[in-house]
């Protein structure tokens, strides 16, 4: 008789938790049938291709709690249970499948009880001699305010064991903080709320590493392009890194192994890394498959789960062949896909909660490029020629100088609020100011309306931002107008459309890429 395993699936689709989980699952049942084990997939989406009559040998559409689970494994007797790539769900089930006598297969559920504890987390960071923001836990608002008061406003507020940075808040001071606690406590039920130091104008980057208990090889370290403070679900992202000195790298790098070594894992690890001030600290570990292990595995043209999954039966990364990262000559720039458009008059600002609900990517030969095609692909069409309206708020002025200098030497003509346009003019750049919504006319949204407006540059001004900013962003995609909300968006964008201008997009077929690198080898 042949050796079965299950796969544990993400369950319904939600923001959080979707599609690049399901690759997973599928790419684990591929593999199965590849080493001749039967693959039993437990999932409850009607939409995924999991749950396709012909990608697993057998299919229990079956709710993701315990005792459905309990109840197929009684009946199928598996040699063991992957909860690695379903995303949060599964993961939250490991500790209560171990507990009775369930088999996991890869990383064990005491290595996933040290990545989820925030106590047990901090204590290997420290024995590994690893930085990270400096953070509390709390229940109440009380407990909330002493540890807030402690490590310094802002900081980040979140529950517990969630998917998409759900209730998760950037809190500036006392009487915010008490209105989040309140809702992150309830979401957070009986397990603690997590305080963290946020770290501003921080550079925020993600590391997948697959691992075999022996030998730990880095699929790829990406560079967010949006600062740190937005979901990482939420934010663009390249690889390879493109503004970080080998130096940090070499820190990222160093720290991810040890960090394998410790949690000892069999198959899959993603680490989020915030940099600041030429420091590494440490965000977050899951011992699981990332979001990002799709677009990894694309890019670098190595099935990352698959080979997991063969691990997690007994094979060793040496007999897969895969024992050294892998630097891609291209640059791949993923891009998140918002349903703003299917929300008129909805905020487009993006935050620690996660918004988007897809994914796509833009491969090329440089970074410019590569993100021209990740925007096309996510329905923003970046102009070549026309109108730039731009208004910052004051911690953003400085910055947004040298990118206003950029726009005006590749032919455009800027439109700018008042307080945005007299930082300009002081730096020598010529800009038209236009007056408040409230002010007179013609405002940036009838000229919005008149087509005279072709990138919108726009970054909030609080945490509860001003109505007339709102307007103006909620206009921008009535109109299908290209915009931007960060500054470090901004800085990309300029560079896409610049690279544009130089040299028409061609297409090539991902598969070209790889087979271009292996001649190289």
């Amino acid at each position: 008789m042949k050796q079965r395993v299950i796969i544990l699936g993400g369950g319904p689709n939600r923001i959080g938790q979707g599609i690049e989980f399901d690759y997973c699952c599928c790419h684990a049942a591929f593999a199965l049938k590849e080493e001749c084990v039967e693959s039993i997939m437990v999932n409850c989406n009607p939409e995924t291709v999991s749950t396709d009559y012909d990608t697993s040998d057998r299919l229990y559409f079956e709710p993701l709690t315990f005792e459905d689970i309990m109840n197929i494994i009684e009946l199928e007797k598996p040699m063991g249970v992957i909860v690695q790539f379903g995303g949060q769900t599964p993961l939250n089930l490991a500790v209560a499948l171990r507990k009775a006598g369930v088999k996991l297969l890869g990383t064990s559920a005491d290595s996933i009880d040290i990545a989820e504890d925030r106590k047990r987390f901090k204590q290997m960071l420290e024995k590994l001699d690893l930085l990270q923001p400096a953070n509390g836990t709390a229940f109440t608002f009380e407990e909330a305010k002493e540890v807030a008061q402690k490590i310094g406003y802002p900081v980040l507020v979140r529950p517990s064991y969630v998917l998409g940075g759900r209730a998760m808040e950037i809190v500036y001071d006392e009487s915010t903080l008490e209105r989040f606690i309140k809702q992150a406590a309830e979401v957070s039920g009986e397990h603690p709320v997590l305080i963290d130091k946020f770290l501003e104008d921080a550079i925020e980057v993600d590391a997948d590493l697959i691992g075999d208990g022996e030998t730990f090889v880095i699929g790829g370290l990406m560079e967010h392009i949006e600062e740190a403070g937005i979901h990482s679900g939420d934010s663009a992202m390249a690889l390879p890194t493109f503004t970080l000195s080998k130096e940090i790298l070499s820190k990222i790098r160093e720290a991810t192994y040890k960090m394998a070594k410790e949690l000892n894992i069999l198959g899959l690890m993603n680490v989020q890394y915030a940099i600041k001030d030429g420091k590494v600290f440490v965000l977050e570990v899951n011992p699981r498959a990332s979001r990002t292990v799709p677009f990894v595995s694309k890019v670098i043209g190595v099935p990352l789960a698959k080979l997991a999954t063969k691990i997690m039966i007994g094979k060793k990364l040496k007999d897969l062949g895969f024992t050294k990262e892998i630097i891609p000559k291209h640059v791949a720039v993923k891009e998140s896909v918002f349903p703003f458009n299917r929300f008129p008059g909805v905020d487009i600002i993006l935050g620690p909660e996660m918004k988007s609900t897809g994914e796509v990517m833009g491969m090329d030969v440089d970074f410019g490029r590569a993100f021209v095609k990740s925007q096309i692909a996510a329905g923003q069409h970046l102009p070549r020629k026309g109108n730039v309206f731009i208004s910052v708020r004051d911690r953003d002025k400085a910055a947004i100088v040298p990118v206003a200098k950029k726009l005006i030497n590749l032919g455009f003509s800027l439109y700018a609020s008042s307080g945005t346009a007299a930082e300009l003019v002081k730096n020598g750049i010529s800009v038209k100011i236009l007056p408040k919504l409230t002010e007179g006319r013609p405002n940036v949204i009838d000229l919005m309306k008149d087509g005279k407006i072709q990138l919108v540059i726009n970054t909030p001004s609080g945490r509860v931002p001003r109505e007339d900013e709102v307007k103006i962003r909620s206009h921008v995609v009535w109109y299908n107008i290209a915009y931007t909300t960060t500054i470090s968006g901004a800085q990309a964008t300029v560079n896409g459309i610049e690279a544009l201008l130089k040299k028409d997009l061609g297409v090539k077929a991902l598969q070209e890429y790889h087979v271009k690198a292996k001649r190289k080898k």
